[in-house]
């Protein structure tokens, strides 16, 4: 079962290391006898498929998901294996699509308009006229 992150990368199943165990959850009493539950293992820095670039730039930005080298995706959703191999791979896709995707490009600094800063103001002074006016003065007849 091959993992298709995007048209131009496809990482071979020879590449996936797959662990299956007991999920636990729904599944009544087959739940005690199949292992549905699923572990997909991609060793980043063992893969052929990905050059340096590429390698760096997911060791990078995924670091906080690697455990050593290794990218682990885990599923036990559903109560075929099947179906959470399915879920796996389209994980361990989707978190190497995020992975590779080019940074945003950096804020510049900019300052506020003129106008702006005048509006600004203006409702400041308006906002302290309304409060002043809200003040109870106490009269003379008191």
């Amino acid at each position: 079962m091959n993992c298709i992150v995007n048209e131009r990368l496809v990482i071979p199943a020879a590449e996936l290391q797959w662990r299956f165990s007991r999920a636990s959850g729904p599944g009544g009493q087959g739940v005690n006898t199949t292992d549905s539950r699923v572990e997909l293992v991609f060793d980043l820095k063992q893969s052929r498929v990905l050059g340096p670039f590429r390698r760096a730039r997911l060791q990078d930005r995924l670091k906080t998901r690697l455990e050593g080298d290794c990218l682990r995706v885990v599923a036990a959703e559903e109560r075929s294996q099947w179906q959470n191999r399915q879920l796996a791979l389209g994980r361990l896709a989707a978190l190497l699509r995020e992975g590779l995707r080019p940074p945003p490009p950096q804020r510049r600094s900019t300052r506020p308009g003129r106008a702006a800063v005048q509006r600004r103001l203006e409702a400041k002074a308006q906002r302290s006229q309304l409060k002043r006016r809200r003040q109870g003065r106490p009269s003379l007849e008191d």
